[in-house]
């Protein structure tokens, strides 16, 4: 059987697809063992599917390293990209939130 998909770092709790991957396709990935995960979405090279279910602002590792975190509940297959993933880096709006802690924390001892 042709291999399909790779985690690329044993923390990874996403797959990176090797070749096209149809949806209802079954695709074996090895992680700490060998582990078999039915694909719920179309899959192109190149793009990763959850190799857990996440809800909302969970982590999403690639490469053994955070790249971002889930904008919404995505199930174990599925497919993860821009539609429900958002970056953690060059967000100026979570740096503010962090800066104005802060400013609370400095101000009022909390």
């Amino acid at each position: 059987m042709k291999k399909k998909a790779l985690v690329i770092h044993k923390k990874d709790n996403v797959a990176v697809a090797v070749a096209p991957i149809k949806a209802g396709e079954r695709v074996t990935v090895k992680r700490d063992g060998e582990e078999e995960i039915e694909v719920r979405d179309e899959i192109q090279y190149g793009h990763k599917f959850a190799l857990e279910d996440f809800a909302p602002g969970d982590p999403v590792v690639k490469y053994g390293e955070i790249i971002g975190q889930a904008s919404q509940n995505i199930k174990r297959g599925s497919h993860v990209h821009v539609h429900n993933l958002e970056s953690r880096r060059g967000r100026g709006d979570l740096k503010k939130k962090k800066i104005e802690a802060r400013t609370v924390e400095r101000k009022f001892g909390q």
